[in-house]
């Protein structure tokens, strides 16, 4: 199972999703999302309002998704990888490193188009449009 990233789901709404990003849809029988993810789209609906969307997304997470939590241990693990970020120089949003904990901690693979977004996070990325 890989966790996916808003970008993802992003593109699989739309009324003609990429064919590439379809077909590695339907390789999986289920997708993992961060609770982040779903504030996001959730976020991204209530800003620019689509009832056909809305309704894709409530079913296609009912039937196709596992949500996974921040818990105490990706928070931690989110900051320090933030922090060591920082610490370099280098600006990472909280929600990509809260999504990149999540992947580390439940070893799982992130599908995302934003591939740079999580260079150095210690997961694996797969980029769906490749």
């Amino acid at each position: 199972m890989d966790l996916v990233d808003t970008n993802i789901l992003s593109e699989l709404s739309r009324p003609r999703p990429d064919p590439q990003v379809l077909a590695w849809l339907g390789e999986r029988t289920e997708i993992a999302l961060s609770v982040v993810t779903v504030e996001e789209i959730h976020f991204g609906l209530l800003a620019r309002p689509n009832a056909r969307v809305m309704a894709w997304f409530k079913a296609f997470l009912k039937d196709y998704c596992r949500v996974l939590p921040v818990t105490e241990e990706i928070a931690r693990m989110a900051g320090e990888m933030r922090g060591g970020f920082s610490a370099r120089g280098i600006a990472r949003t909280q929600a990509d490193m809260l999504i990149a904990a999540t992947a580390r901690v439940n070893r799982l693979k992130l599908a995302t188009r934003n591939e740079r977004d999580f260079t150095g996070c210690g997961i694996p990325v797969v980029n769906p449009f490749d």
